[in-house]
């Protein structure tokens, strides 16, 4: 998927949450907050593999363009996993794995978290 692709299908997010929770996002860190909330909701559903598959696109298109914006990364690749991936100071983020973790419930599994706990990784990976 291309980075503009990837944009549009974050702004889809923001407008299904808007139209289906009556809850906004902003494409600020703060968000991710709002969206674990929205995430709580569907993962409660057990939602259909249709619907899951959905969703995991939305909301890991969009927890990726919030990385984007508040560290400076870019959309790109890894051998690890076919879903798109966020590079930043030479780490590697998969939005779509914690995406996929949050909304089947996986247990201590946040978006907020994963995305404020960033610069510690960078920190840690001793890249300026």
């Amino acid at each position: 998927m291309r980075s503009l692709d990837l944009r549009h299908i974050a702004e889809q997010c923001v407008t299904l949450v808007a139209d289906q929770f009556d809850r906004r996002l902003d494409w600020t860190l703060d968000s991710l907050e709002v969206l674990d909330e929205v995430c709580a909701s569907l993962s409660a559903e057990q939602l259909a593999e249709d619907r899951l598959e959905l969703w995991w696109k939305l909301v890991g298109a969009y927890t990726g363009e919030v990385l984007i914006g508040a560290y400076g990364g870019e959309w790109g690749s890894h051998p690890d996993t076919t879903a798109p991936v966020v590079l930043v100071q030479g780490c590697t983020a998969q939005p779509f794995t914690i995406a996929h973790r949050v909304l089947t419930g996986e247990p201590f599994k946040s978006l907020a978290s994963f995305g404020r706990v960033f610069p510690a990784i960078i920190a840690q990976s001793g890249r300026p």
